[in-house]
């Protein structure tokens, strides 16, 4: 008994699924929502929060790990590096919430 080896659907048999409903109508694509401002998506309590951690990236102001925010700024008024004041203005109404406070490295170990 010799066997062919050719191709897999020598074997099996090819079978065609039938759509179900026949041929499909194409329907418009919905227009796609006008683009928003980034200013008018995020919260005041977000763009407050990405200028504090503009303000820890800025290495102007020296190390930010170990020190509160408002430590920093003091230490970088002290020596002269004119930090913003929109920042020091910030912390002081925000004293209470640690999210504020903190740096973006607090939370890693020294």
């Amino acid at each position: 008994m010799t066997t062919k080896h050719g191709l897999i659907t020598d074997s099996f048999k090819v079978v065609k699924k039938a759509r179900r409903g026949g041929k499909r109508e194409k329907r418009p694509s919905p227009p796609p929502p006008p683009p928003q401002k980034e200013a008018e998506t995020k919260s005041v309590r977000e763009e407050e929060l990405q200028q504090l951690r503009q303000f820890d990236l800025d290495w102007r102001f020296g190390p930010c790990t170990g020190i509160s925010r408002l430590q920093r700024w003091e230490r970088a008024k002290l020596h002269g590096l004119n930090p913003p004041e929109e920042i020091r203005d910030l912390l002081l109404l925000t004293d209470t919430d640690p999210e504020y406070n903190q740096s973006l490295w607090s939370e890693y170990p020294l």
